[in-house]
């Protein structure tokens, strides 16, 4: 792909954020995902801009996450799910992972961003086995996540480091969620999962379709008005 310029990890979680309404209650995945929180709609102390306010949730106990801390000033009694190091905004709250999960499988949770392995064109999630023998079983969350997320958006490459697409026509390796994607955001493009499959919305300028259909292991459609995908120069 030369003369393309894939967005990079920071931008991708930049190009979620922006597709959060107002007033969502967001669980940020482990991985990638949880890079969405550095580009909250909001400053650090809670107000919020361009009157668009969204509350992230971490699945062990913290409603109001914020962004990663700078260097130095991490605080290692609060983290994410992943361990990470993480900040909370003013008014957050804190609880146990029994009230998390009831939130969660509750219908509580208006978007669930997640990384994945694989995304089929009917919206099948497979995020937490290759199923190669010997892997360590962890499923974590992601399955109440998935089932109990009024929608799930997807944050990955769109390609293994092998060339391998990631977006398929059927996941071979074991499913986390049966037709729960709603969304994808990959490095190359955003992908609207519809009843007819695969739906490009945006992509990198330069890239043409073509190019991006033989990366991706299904039938892709594109939309008429779809738009470039860009992203300010973060990360």
């Amino acid at each position: 792909m030369s003369g393309i310029r894939p967005l990079n990890r920071e931008q991708m979680a930049w190009r979620v954020a922006q597709d959060i309404p107002g007033g969502a209650f967001v669980n940020l995945g482990i991985g990638m995902p949880e890079m969405v929180a550095n580009h909250l709609p909001q400053d650090a102390r809670g107000g919020a801009r361009g009157g668009r306010e969204v509350v992230y949730h971490c699945e062990n106990g913290i409603l109001g996450m914020g962004p990663l801390p700078k260097p130095g000033e991490e605080d290692f009694d609060l983290v994410t799910a992943g361990k990470k190091p993480v900040t909370a905004v003013t008014g957050a709250a804190f609880f146990d992972s029994a009230a998390s999960f009831a939130m969660i499988r509750g219908g509580h949770i208006d978007i669930a961003v997640l990384g994945a392995f694989q995304v089929a064109e009917n919206g099948d999630l497979a995020n937490w086995s290759t199923g190669a023998t010997g892997a360590f079983p962890a499923v974590g969350g992601a399955m109440d996540l998935a089932a109990g997320a009024a929608q799930v958006f997807v944050i990955a490459e769109h390609t293994t480091k092998q060339g391998e697409a990631k977006l398929v026509r059927r996941c071979t390796y074991p499913l986390t969620g049966i037709r729960v994607v709603t969304r994808v955001f990959t490095d190359l493009a955003v992908i609207d999962v519809a009843a007819e499959g695969f739906l490009v919305r945006e992509m990198v300028d330069g890239l043409s379709f073509e190019a991006l259909q033989a990366k991706t292991g299904a039938t892709l459609t594109l939309q008429n008005d779809c738009k470039p995908l860009k992203a300010p120069p973060v990360g």
